[in-house]
């Protein structure tokens, strides 16, 4: 959406009257025109900026560096890709092609029926935990919801969930238990923010065709509760799903309430470590002045008072102590303090002085069959340069509709076990140094979306510290059996202290290396220990 718009700027005002209206704070039965938080949660944040400012990055999230997604909903059903829910109604499009030669007329089998035959009937929670602890993963997220406004969880204020549909299981409730019974951080993602779901994916499903033999027949969007007697989605209101009929800027109180409502249901029900919203912040001072609320812009109806709620609600179930961690994305600079940025399928050109967060997958979000997965010689590299500019990597694997993945997903995982299984001492639990790296392959913050990434070097090198040790992992590997690193050059600013050892992690050598105004150089075995990038452990590092 343009954020300009006039529409938009209705819209936004729309969910800022709401939020203006109600006592936000007090305990008050949830209903139409009531709270948009139904409990009071005693705390020292405040539902608004300033207040949420004094957040302090949780010491778990700063160690952990590598999380993984499972992409879940019943979009996957038809193994066809992202946006599914929405481009099976756009005439002419890949996947409403696929859908209508594979289900038929969405007038007929809409996404109300994808959800009806979601059944999961092969998920192994437990195996794919496994799986990807195995990886190194510290922290494990599960999909809430995506923009088809569907449920994965036992949800109070949706009926159209996974307990009553489909798989007939509470998904986010099933990998929460199993996420932390193998010591994983639990994280949940909502995605059904009023801007990206009400705006982008309901109103196509109100449409018809233009043209061929069903032009001006109605998408099953525009089918009433009456229609559903004697179908198998008999007593639950469809515009539970897909809302009442609507333009794509239309204000929608309604919708803004109950999902402040499915947040809070989220929340109290899986306490989870890490909350992820699918949208961008901005403050809105521009379009309402007289009301003193900021809002996140694109998600205007999910202000800053679910932040003070969840912060103050994990405050209480942690003894006192902040674990929370709230990812957005597009945070303006005055307000990366009060969240955790996240950055989807792109990076940092430098070190950053907050924690940040970088969302990626190896193929598309939703399980599309026949792709080409990104390999761990991408992967690697680029979560090594995040971790080395004070960032997180949550990668996701793209699940199938029935909760397996498939072999070159588990080739992939394997790839990555097997580095992470000689390297990750220097990444894990460890903290940025004074500068990220060297060397003269630029990253940018170009999106991840746009080709493939230019190839490291072997003088590409990051730096990452723990105690009294430097960590250098180098990107490559020189055929002149020689490596110089120009930062700890004897004349270097950044580091002035002695060096006393040269470790090369996994090959259980000391290395000898030469150290003069040019650089440190270090003479490499002839046998690397392993591929895709390197980990040299400097000691000892006293500046």
């Amino acid at each position: 959406m343009r954020k300009g718009s006039t529409g938009r700027r209705q819209f936004v005002k729309s969910g800022l009257a709401v939020l203006a209206g109600t006592q936000l704070l007090g305990a008050q039965e949830a209903k139409p025109g009531g709270p948009l938080v139904e409990t009071a949660v005693p705390g020292s944040f405040q539902p608004y900026w300033e207040s949420l400012k004094q957040y302090e990055y949780p010491e778990w999230f700063r160690d952990a560096k590598f999380g993984m997604w499972a992409h879940w909903s019943p979009q996957c059903v038809p193994e066809d890709g992202d946006w599914y829910a929405r481009n099976m109604y756009l005439q002419g499009s890949a996947q409403y092609n696929y859908h209508v030669a594979h289900y038929g007329h969405p007038s007929k089998f809409g996404y109300k029926d994808i959800c009806h035959i979601w059944k999961a009937e092969n998920w192994d929670p437990e195996r794919m935990i496994q799986l990807y602890k195995r990886v190194g993963a510290k922290y494990f997220v599960a999909l809430g919801n995506h923009h088809d406004n569907f449920d994965c969880w036992d949800s109070k204020y949706q009926p159209w969930n996974s307990v009553n549909i489909g798989p007939k299981k509470d998904i986010v409730g099933i990998w929460a238990r199993t996420a932390r019974k193998h010591g994983l951080r639990f994280g949940v993602t909502f995605h059904a923010t009023p801007g990206r779901t009400w705006g982008e994916f309901m109103p196509v499903k109100y449409g018809s065709d233009k043209e061929g033999p069903l032009k001006g027949v109605p998408y099953d969007g525009n089918l009433t509760n009456a229609d559903g007697k004697g179908q198998w989605w008999e007593g639950f209101d469809l515009g539970s799903l897909y809302g009442p009929p609507h333009k794509q800027d239309d204000p929608c109180p309604e919708y803004t309430r109950t999902c402040m409502l499915r947040v809070q249901d989220l929340i109290n029900k899986y306490d989870p470590d890490l909350l992820y919203f699918d949208d961008s912040v901005q403050i809105v001072h521009d379009v309402a002045p007289n009301i003193q609320l900021d809002a996140w812009l694109g998600i205007p109806d999910l202000a800053p008072q679910i932040a003070a709620y969840y912060y103050n609600s994990n405050i209480q179930s942690h003894g006192g102590k902040l674990e929370a961690v709230l990812n957005i994305k597009g945070v303006p600079e005055p307000l990366k303090g009060a969240v955790v940025e996240d950055r989807e399928m792109s990076r940092s050109e430098k070190l950053m002085p907050h924690p940040w967060q970088t969302d990626a997958c190896i193929g598309e979000w939703h399980y599309k069959r026949g792709i080409k997965y990104r390999t761990a010689a991408t992967i690697v590299p680029m979560l090594v340069d995040i971790v080395s500019k004070n960032g997180n990597l949550l990668l996701n694997i793209p699940v199938r509709g029935d909760g397996t993945i498939d072999d070159d997903e588990v080739n992939f995982l394997g790839e990555m076990a097997k580095w992470m299984g000689m390297n990750s001492e220097a990444l894990f639990g460890t903290r940025p140094w004074k500068i990220f790296g060297e060397g003269p392959t630029k990253t940018g913050e170009a999106s991840l979306y746009q080709g493939k990434p230019r190839p490291y070097t072997p003088e590409d090198i990051r730096f990452t510290t723990k105690g009294e040790t430097l960590y250098a992992i180098a990107l490559g590997w020189p055929d002149s059996g020689k490596l110089t690193i120009k930062s700890l050059a004897s004349s270097s600013p950044y580091y002035q202290g002695e060096v006393t050892s040269i470790e090369l992690v996994g090959a259980g050598t000391t290395l000898k290396w030469t150290r003069d105004g040019a650089g440190l150089t270090i003479t490499l075995p002839a046998q690397r220990p392993c591929d895709l990038a390197y980990v040299l452990k400097v000691k000892p590092l006293y500046a």
